[in-house]
C-alpha cells in the first residue's frame, strides 16, 4: 500500500550555490524604461543640451500614458473586427485616432518606415 501524503517527510530546501560554493545573489527586477530612448532622440535633435532627471521622469510618464493609451484603442479596435490578433493595421488606426493632426501623420509615416526596414532584413 502506498503512504499518504501526510506521513511523508517535506523536502528540505537548501540554498542554490555557484561555483565558489557561495549564495546566489537574487537578480533584482529593474523597472523598464524608455529613459535610453529619450535621451537618444534629444541627442539627436539638440546635440548640446542635457535633461534634468525630473524632466526625464516626466518624459517617462508620458510615453507609457500614450503608449497606454494606444494600446487599449487598438485592443479595442480588433475587438470591434471580433480578431484575436493586434496587427499594424489596428496599431495605425489607434495612433491616428489618439494623436492629434500633424503629429498623427509624421507617427503613421515613422511607424510605416519602420516597418518597412523591420520586413526588409
Amino acid at each position: 500500500m502506498a503512504p499518504k501524503a501526510a506521513e511523508k517527510a517535506p523536502a528540505k530546501k537548501t540554498p542554490a550555490k555557484t561555483a565558489e560554493g557561495s549564495k546566489k545573489k537574487k537578480k533584482l527586477n529593474k523597472a523598464e524604461t524608455y529613459k535610453v530612448y529619450i535621451y537618444k532622440v534629444l541627442k539627436q535633435v539638440h546635440p548640446d543640451t542635457g535633461i534634468s532627471s525630473k524632466a526625464m521622469s516626466i518624459m517617462n510618464s508620458f510615453i507609457n500614458d500614450i503608449f497606454d493609451k494606444m494600446a487599449n484603442e487598438a485592443v479595442r479596435l480588433a475587438q470591434y473586427n471580433k480578431k484575436p490578433t493586434l496587427t499594424s493595421r489596428e496599431i495605425q488606426t489607434a495612433v491616428r485616432l489618439v494623436l492629434p493632426g500633424e503629429l498623427a501623420k509624421h507617427a503613421v509615416s515613422e511607424g510605416t518606415k519602420a516597418v518597412t526596414k523591420f520586413t526588409s532584413t
